[in-house]
């Protein structure tokens, strides 16, 4: 084989394999505020309260895994809630599941305000 043919055989190769190895996994994240932090909550989405974030993934279920961690909060007072969907390859996951549902980093999230 020459040399163009091993680069060819390399291209084609390196081109299946990066198909092969990450899909598209997309996070739909929309925060809730806390009363009067709205500019600080929804700064992470330019200002707006909902957002899509793309994220590497392997799999449908490796980008759920990656839905249910961007559910994290530590800032309390100033998100009271955040929903997280998602979708792989342009495939809802889960049926469109909040992966943030009874999520122990809401503690306000039931309640009127976040005191």
């Amino acid at each position: 084989m020459s040399t163009r043919q091993h680069f060819f055989a390399l291209l084609l190769l390196s081109l299946a394999m990066g198909s092969a190895l990450a899909g598209e996994c997309v996070l739909q994240i929309t925060r809730t505020a806390c009363p009067g932090n709205e500019k600080e909550s929804f700064s992470k989405c330019d200002g707006k309260a909902s957002c899509n974030e793309s994220v590497p993934a392997a799999s449908a279920s490796q980008c759920a895994i990656k839905a249910k961690s961007g559910c994290a909060n530590k800032r309390y007072e100033i998100t009271k809630y955040k929903k997280v969907t998602a979708t792989y390859d342009g495939t809802t996951i889960e049926s469109g599941k909040d992966f943030c549902g009874d999520h122990p980093d809401y503690p306000h999230a039931n309640k009127p305000d976040c005191k």
